[in-house]
């Protein structure tokens, strides 16, 4: 039900207030207008700290006391834009409006007050009064969103690994760091490590399709039951058969995750993988070189039910690093619409080779930026490095 329109008359005149009862008496006893009276400025302050929700004011302008003008500059200093004033004077008394006028007054009316011509200017003046609430109630609206948006991104950071080196009591075998930058509030790439057993850690490098809030839920979503899977043991392909099973089944609007998953020996510095439809690592060799690994053959994961990953192996001899990152890299576009592309990312890669993780994901995000310029970034940046050390 909607909620009458409060009217405070301020006016020293003791008729009006009888005049407007009788004029308005209709939507008075339907509860669409309520009014409320004051015979000066000073006695409609008082009105007003008691009658906080007040919509339209309609004020004499010369008034004993506190006039009207003067009344109108303490209603600017509540700085209410949903308050409405509409002033009343002699009609020969144009300086004093024009001033109310120039000081914000929405309205003015002349005596003898034209009743029906007053009633016109009142419905006016709700019809910016229901504009200016229903603005103030859709920008409070999106500030909690911010604010619940900003939370999200605290906690979609804090779900990935943030303690760098994660393994110390592998330092001396491996080196291993990651970040995700987020291309808007929140995300939908993630990374994951974990420990499967003393020998053996998996790795997560994944981009969820879409943006925003549902790609953010459904990264969550996947990263979580990824890591469950693959803690229970089993080939990299395995896990992701069982994932996409899982993922398809609840996935909502056909999201899907592209995902590459590695499970990496420590002690023998063997990788075995499987890449659902995610981009192909590079191998920064001990030897100078940069390869990048083979193209995945495999449909991204959470689309389709049914669907069996393939295995693979490669080998990280002393001294390679293995790079795992999303298409927020290598698809970055400058103002000039220009793609970053594989080839710059090969470069920066061969000259940034020989550094530690945290130096390499550093130089390659801080290149895509240089490269970007003012060109805003477009998707999600995430990198994941690891080199065999021994």
């Amino acid at each position: 039900m909607k909620l009458p329109v409060k009217i405070l008359s301020v006016d020293d005149e003791m008729d009006l207030e009888l005049l407007l009862t009788q004029y308005f008496r209709r939507k008075i006893r339907k509860g669409e207008y309520e009014f409320f009276f004051a015979h000066n400025g000073l006695e409609a302050l008082t009105v007003l700290l008691q009658q906080k929700d007040i919509d339209i004011i309609l004020s004499d302008i010369n008034m004993p006391e506190m006039d009207g003008l003067t009344l109108l500059t303490k209603i600017n200093e509540m700085q209410n834009p949903a308050l409405k004033c509409i002033m009343v004077s002699a009609y020969g008394d144009m300086g004093n409006i024009r001033s109310a006028m120039n000081n914000g007054a929405f309205d003015f009316a002349t005596k003898p007050i034209d009743l029906d011509d007053l009633s016109v200017t009142i419905e006016k003046a709700i019809e910016q009064i229901d504009y200016i609430k229903q603005a103030q109630e859709e920008h409070s609206q999106l500030e909690s969103l911010k604010t619940d948006l900003a939370v999200a991104a605290e906690i979609q950071q804090a779900i990935l690994p943030r303690i760098f080196p994660p393994f110390p009591e592998n330092e001396r075998e491996m080196d291993l760091a990651a970040l995700m930058r987020p291309a808007k509030d929140v995300g939908g790439d993630f990374y994951d490590f974990f420990r499967i057993d003393d020998d053996h850690i998996g790795m997560v490098m994944a981009d969820v399709s879409g943006k925003g809030i549902p790609a953010a839920i459904f990264m969550a979503v996947s990263r979580t039951l990824i890591r469950t899977v693959g803690l229970q043991g089993g080939t990299p392909g395995s896990c992701l058969t069982k994932s996409n099973d899982l993922l398809s089944k609840e996935s909502v609007d056909c999201m899907f995750v592209t995902v590459f998953y590695g499970i990496y020996n420590t002690k023998t510095g063997e990788l075995d993988y499987s890449n659902g439809g995610h981009n192909s690592p590079y191998i920064l060799k001990a030897n100078g070189q940069v390869e990048m690994m083979p193209t995945s053959t495999d449909c991204m994961v959470g689309g389709i039910e049914g669907i069996e990953y393939h295995n693979y192996k490669t080998q990280l001899e002393v001294g390679d690093t293995l790079l795992m990152y999303t298409d927020g890299v290598n698809e970055a576009f400058n103002e000039q619409w220009e793609e970053y592309g594989d080839q710059r990312m090969q470069n920066i890669l061969e000259k940034l080779n020989g550094k530690s993780c945290q130096e390499i994901i550093e130089g390659q995000l801080e290149d895509v930026k240089a490269f970007a310029g003012n060109a805003p970034q477009s998707d999600d940046i995430t990198l994941m490095a690891l080199k065999r050390k021994a």
